[in-house]
């Protein structure tokens, strides 16, 4: 009789674990994007359907730095909602090498109905790379993300060398010119 009221409360308990599964979140994070760069900058994002409250996203947009340069990034991604109870919660932006090693962590400059952040990195090398936008759907409405990315070549120290030369010359210049 104790071993058959085990067996029963085993088979009570994996029959409850098998329908908890319904309880977890669903990803709902799309195939990575590659950015279209139109010079060094692009526009991103992704919109959700309805009925999809508590679901995660952990969306990837690659690009590639080209040129003879290293590069610093400065990206921005924003959502916004009626209020803080609708739409998505954005929860993250990083930027990570080709490979997956994370490089820069995001900061949070807003959250609620308004959610925006931001993520800066100097001297990427020429090399491939992604951001990632994570987040949660708050509730069954739909939601959506955009941002914008931008790519700046960092010069070298001898350009910085080579403008102040200029300008001391410059000042050279003006400064002999100046009327006795």
């Amino acid at each position: 009789m104790k071993n058959s009221k085990s067996l029963i409360a085993a088979v009570v308990l994996a029959t409850a674990s098998l329908g908890s599964g319904a309880a977890y979140a669903a990803d709902i994070s799309t195939p990575p994007q590659a950015l279209n760069l139109v010079g060094t900058s692009a526009f991103f994002g992704d919109a959700f359907d309805i009925d999809q409250a508590n679901d995660t996203f952990s969306d990837r947009f690659t690009f590639t730095v080209t040129g003879d340069l290293p590069a610093s990034l400065d990206a921005i991604v924003s959502s916004i909602s009626r209020s803080a109870a609708v739409g998505l919660d954005i929860s993250g932006l990083s930027l990570y090498s080709g490979v997956g090693a994370q490089l820069a962590t995001g900061t949070s400059m807003s959250t609620g109905a308004i959610d925006v952040w931001t993520v800066r990195a100097n001297n990427l090398a020429v090399g491939s790379y992604y951001l990632q936008v994570s987040g949660t759907m708050v509730s069954d409405t739909s939601g959506a993300f955009g941002g914008a990315v931008m790519l700046q070549p960092v010069p070298e120290p001898a350009t910085y060398g080579m403008m102040l030369a200029g300008l001391g010359l410059v000042g050279f210049m003006a400064r002999r010119r100046e009327p006795k």
